[in-house]
């Protein structure tokens, strides 16, 4: 058990603070929100101290444990949901920040939020402050955060951010849990296959010559293999090491991404999928710019650095040009060919109505059910397909090697009648 120091707000606003006996700051946390409360703080105690000047409460802490160094979506996800809490709360933007500072799990982003917080104790904006740090925080935060401050929404704002974000990681979640047992099971192939080829396939091999044994044509094929592996194992392994590093290096290129999108966008189901889930980022983000109150031109302006892909890229830089010189959004959509006839419809009503952003929204959804739907079929119809060629190619392998020792002992059987 270890001493927490916690500040809590109820629904009322109305404010707590005390000092508890937990087993670890997450149980605590899990008991605060089940309970109702906003976090404003939490710390652990080693022994107590006197309430600062600025009125805040000063702790000596133990030595931080971070989790891990790298910042990852679900740190974001954090930061966004408690400062949109506090900021709800009435906490000032510094005094959220540091606290927010002493709950980060990235050693990385620890240190980024700490000199966010610096930056506007010193009066500059949240925007100017977060805007640089890029890599953590894109252009997408900075300008929903940029529409916050000029409207004095930051809270909803960030709401809005945060369940962006949380949708984002859920359908991420999703596409990654559909690959990666068959990538698991074909990596498990190639080792079961690489194993019998370099320690097994050659123990066979001995024993058939010492025994003279004859080999059938499946075993010979596959000794012959398994030698051809053996002997250039050190060659194929740098072969495709390096196959695979100029093959990512032409992808850091613009024509090399270019090129990898339209052979992906040409795979039939496969290029379907890949489109639906571009369609998906770029009519979430759209959604939620617009929905901000971000303008239009921003919005695409914005989208089109964000939207990860450099054919969709090129198009919604061809729909800001025509938005500017005053063409219907859907107009250039059309034109390109990879927008979907109710993709089009659907942006087309939503801006009669003056419901862009609801109908974004739901295309958004649309295409996400469509990508969730076919990962879970393909995790289905996958998963027995890959044990079959499993078990197919191992009991090959199995067969082959065995074969020539049952010859042998029928030959045996036979001799000694």
């Amino acid at each position: 058990m270890a001493k927490f120091s916690y500040v809590i707000k109820d629904k009322a606003g109305k404010t707590y603070k005390n000092v508890v006996d937990a087993y670890n700051k997450d149980a605590l946390v899990k008991k605060f929100y089940a309970d109702g409360y906003f976090i404003v703080s939490i710390t652990e105690v080693m022994a107590a101290a006197a309430e600062s000047k600025d009125g805040q409460i000063a702790l000596t802490q133990r030595k931080r444990r971070f989790t891990h160094t790298n910042i990852t979506l679900e740190d974001l996800l954090s930061f966004s949901r408690q400062l949109s809490v506090m900021l709800e709360a009435g906490v000032p933007v510094v005094r959220s920040l540091g606290v927010i500072e002493t709950q980060v799990d990235s050693k990385e982003f620890a240190k980024i939020v700490q000199k966010i917080c610096a930056d506007v104790k010193q009066g500059t904006s949240l925007s100017v402050a977060l805007a640089k740090y890029p890599r953590v925080f894109n252009q997408f935060w900075v300008s929903l955060i940029e529409v916050g401050e000029a409207s004095g929404t930051i809270p909803v704002i960030l709401n809005k951010l945060f369940y962006y974000l949380e949708q984002q990681a859920s359908f991420k979640s999703t596409i990654i849990s559909g690959l990666i047992y068959p990538a698991i099971l074909f990596c498990v192939a190639c080792g079961a296959i690489a194993f019998f080829a370099l320690f097994v396939g050659p123990k066979f091999e001995e024993i058939f010559t010492a025994m003279n044994a004859k080999i059938p044509l499946i075993t010979t094929w596959l000794l012959g293999a398994f030698r051809i592996v053996r002997v250039n194992f050190i060659w194929i392994t740098g072969g495709l090491i390096v196959s695979i590093f100029l093959f990512l290096r032409f992808l850091r290129t613009y024509s090399g991404k270019i090129a990898f999108e339209k052979f992906l966008f040409g795979l039939p189901t496969v290029g379907e999928v890949f489109q639906n889930i571009i369609l998906e980022r770029f009519a979430s983000q759209m959604s939620t710019l617009i929905d901000s109150g971000v303008p239009l031109l921003y919005a695409l302006d914005i989208t089109e650095r964000l939207v990860d892909n450099n054919t969709y890229a090129l198009i919604v830089g061809k729909i800001k040009d025509a938005v500017k010189k005053g063409e219907p959004l859907t107009s250039p959509m059309e034109r390109s060919g990879l927008f979907p006839s109710m993709c089009i419809q659907m942006i087309m009503v939503g801006q009669e109505t003056g419901e862009l952003s609801k109908m974004l929204k739901h295309m958004a959804s649309y295409y996400q059910n469509n990508v969730e739907i076919f990962m879970k079929r393909f995790a289905t119809i996958i998963e027995p397909f890959m044990l079959v060629f499993m078990g197919g190619v191992i009991g090959v392998i199995v067969v082959a090697m065995f074969l020539p020792l049952f010859n042998i002992a029928q030959l045996g059987g036979a001799s000694g009648h």
